[in-house]
């Protein structure tokens, strides 16, 4: 599985999922807000009113942190 971490710089949510799936050993690259994307493409890709950060697994969007651990749980990775 490949995971795309959409975060900003100074998230507490976001470097503990970046750290969970450290922890897991999976795959995963993370885009920055401000590097490389901006908020109207963030929002466009996540709706109005989505927090940081925001993953994606193999295409599917998963939600925030909360969300991608129990996806984790699910698939016996965490």
């Amino acid at each position: 599985m490949n995971f795309a971490v959409f975060a900003k710089d100074g998230c507490p949510h976001c470097d503990k999922i970046e750290q969970v799936l450290e922890l897991t050993g999976s795959k995963f690259v993370v885009y920055t807000l401000g590097q490389h994307f901006d908020k109207d493409a963030f929002h466009g890709e996540f709706g109005e009113g989505s927090t940081f950060p925001q993953v994606i697994c193999d295409g599917n969007k998963l939600g925030g942190t909360v969300e991608t651990i129990k996806f984790l749980k699910e698939k016996k990775i965490l």
